[in-house]
């Protein structure tokens, strides 16, 4: 049977695709820089998707959302035997992180600009050490909420990329979506949450640089979780 074609009507997980007109230097990197780091989706994915990197790497981690990219180039320089995926449909966001993967030579990244179960549905089983979605759009509206990236459909997906004991890390200052995860994640049985008191939760993760999102939630009051999920 065929697999039904997806689009924005039955899986908008994201919202607009761009912002302000990019500068020339940025179009340029999207132009020059990009297809050199994008994920090559049309042909098969290799059994061992280390071989997308040309230096060894010997983990695997993959960020759902860069936003602006803070956070993947830091991780990136910070562990450069660690093979990234980033996955940003912002047209603006995309255009940042490219320039700064110049900038820095971070050549453990790879890059997918477009709706991220496109690459999860791609990539081969029990593949990743890691999946990190990071202030995602939490879709306010109630009526948008089966927009949310963290849905039944989805941690299916993280479960058969994830290795065992792999991890899923979720982070956001909005209540209602913070209470929304631990509820998916309880009832789905791939999943354990690897908290043990309230300052587990409540702590950045070792090495967090923060970003422009939490620095926005900071400045209007509100606190961030940091949730870690277990593969089982």
């Amino acid at each position: 049977m065929t697999e039904p074609h997806r689009n924005r009507a039955t899986e908008a997980f994201f919202g607009r695709r761009k912002g302000k007109p990019l500068r020339t230097q940025q179009a340029a990197h999207l132009e020059t820089l990009l297809p050199a780091f994008r994920v090559d989706l049309v042909s098969p994915a290799p059994s061992d998707i280390k071989t997308l990197f040309a230096q060894p790497v010997d983990r695997m981690r993959m960020e759902i959302g860069f936003g602006g990219g803070e956070h993947l180039i830091h991780r990136a320089v910070e562990s450069p035997s660690t093979g990234f995926i980033g996955v940003e449909p912002f047209i603006n966001s995309m255009a940042k992180l490219v320039g700064q993967i110049e900038a820095k030579g971070a050549s453990n990244i790879r890059l997918h600009d477009d709706d991220a179960t496109q690459v999860l549905d791609w990539l081969p089983d029990s593949c990743l050490d890691q999946i990190d979605l990071l202030y995602p759009d939490p879709w306010h509206k109630r009526r948008h909420w089966k927009r949310r990236f963290v849905s039944p459909v989805n941690l299916d997906r993280f479960a058969r990329v994830l290795k065992p004991r792999g991890l899923f890390c979720f982070a956001s200052d909005i209540d209602t979506y913070v209470n929304w995860t631990l509820l998916h994640c309880r009832d789905h049985a791939a999943f354990e949450w690897t908290a043990e008191n309230a300052s587990d939760w409540l702590t950045p993760y070792a090495g967090w640089p923060s970003t422009r999102y939490e620095a926005k939630a900071r400045r209007e009051g509100r606190k961030s979780a940091y949730l870690t999920f277990r593969r089982v």
